[in-house]
């Protein structure tokens, strides 16, 4: 099952007491205080771990608390430390403080680990009390408590690219063509209802990450629909496709600028992200290449018919980096089919090049 955000409490280990014992040996004289100091409390990490990509195994498990430390004994003998608490997620998990709603730790990197909370100081013993005017101290120092909190974790995941689309427009089927994913493929509506992830191998050593959410449907961003809940999944994303269907009994310029609207109420920063446009299923309509360029026509972009590749329209040579894009308006526009394969290995070098000039 898949679980994008959880609420959980953790706390460090409490630090041991120290020990109140004095020397007591057989032909010794004057044996002394000798209690041993109490361990400190175990820490509590964060790890993030590629082989998770849910926080599904945090349903059932809400209370996390690192080791106590032990007392200390007589003899000087110290208390044996807690041990340390590594609680390991996926990467792109943002962990918050749920009452007061700030960012504590954002992981990203592979095998990152982070201390998050460290365990209470362990007490001195009556060792450390002993002076010339209190030869027999018998008090000795408590443990400090551990750290608690209480966390909500959000994961949102990392990707080059996110699909962008009504439901049932082709989104997963693009996916599992483009990529080495398996999402669920059906002809009815919200069929993907989870976000997945596949990885675009464009040569030998070129590849990027695709993510597809579930459909966006009007009103989104008010809570309609399922793509609310996962449009924080392509927040990090550099690059958004937005796919449209000319197949959709929707109009494509209504389809586009609904999605656009969304997105932007969503976030300021995925709307400046910058985008191209692929319209899906062009071999199901006859006048595909009219529609494309209608709908060119229609933005009132600078965009080029390129020659090599049909139906679509370009800013610039894609391999033509001395000019600078306009990520106000779409790098591309592509017409394409998942089925027949039309123009899908073009797509995929247009999304490459597209990520490479956005990153620079």
């Amino acid at each position: 099952m898949f679980v994008d955000r959880v609420e959980i409490f953790v706390s460090s280990g409490k630090g041991g007491e120290g020990a109140v014992s004095f020397r007591r040996e057989k032909f010794v004289i004057n044996g002394g205080p000798d209690g041993g100091d109490g361990g400190k409390g175990g820490n509590v990490y964060f790890q993030v771990d590629r082989n998770t990509d849910t926080l599904s195994h945090f349903r059932g498990h809400k209370h996390f608390k690192a080791q106590n430390g032990r007392p200390g004994e007589g003899r000087n003998k110290y208390g044996k430390k807690g041990e340390n608490l590594v609680i390991v997620v996926p990467p792109g998990t943002q962990v918050f403080d749920s009452q007061s709603g700030e960012l504590l730790l954002d992981l990203l990197d592979e095998s990152q680990k982070v201390l998050f909370l460290e365990g209470g100081k362990g007490g001195l013993g009556n060792v450390h009390f002993k002076s010339a005017t209190n030869q027999r101290p018998t008090y000795a120092q408590k443990g400090l408590p551990g750290i608690e909190k209480i966390l909500r974790l959000e994961l949102k995941l990392i990707a080059d690219v996110g699909l962008v689309g009504f439901p049932n427009v082709g989104k997963s089927t693009l996916v599992s063509v483009l990529s080495n994913a398996k999402p669920e493929i059906a002809n009815y509506e919200f069929t993907t209802l989870i976000p997945s992830l596949g990885i675009v191998n464009v040569g030998d050593y070129q590849s990027f990450v695709i993510a597809d959410i579930p459909g966006i449907i009007g009103g989104a961003s008010e809570g309609k629909g399922l793509g609310i809940e996962f449009l924080r999944h392509i927040e990090r994303t550099q690059f958004l496709l937005f796919v449209l269907d000319l197949a959709n009994y929707r109009d494509i310029q209504e389809q586009f600028s609904v999605l656009r609207l969304e997105v932007s109420k969503f976030s300021k920063k995925l709307e400046n992200r910058p985008f191209g446009i692929m319209f899906s299923k062009s071999d199901a309509v006859e006048n595909a290449g009219e529609l494309v360029e209608s709908f060119v026509k229609h933005l009132e972009c600078n965009l080029k018919k390129h020659a090599q590749i049909p139906n679509c329209f370009i800013q610039k040579e894609a391999n033509d980096f001395s000019v600078k894009f306009d990520f106000s308006k779409p790098l591309f526009v592509l017409g394409a089919s998942s089925v027949s394969g039309e123009n899908v290995e073009s797509l995929k070098h247009l999304l490459y090049a597209s990520l490479r000039e956005s990153k620079e």
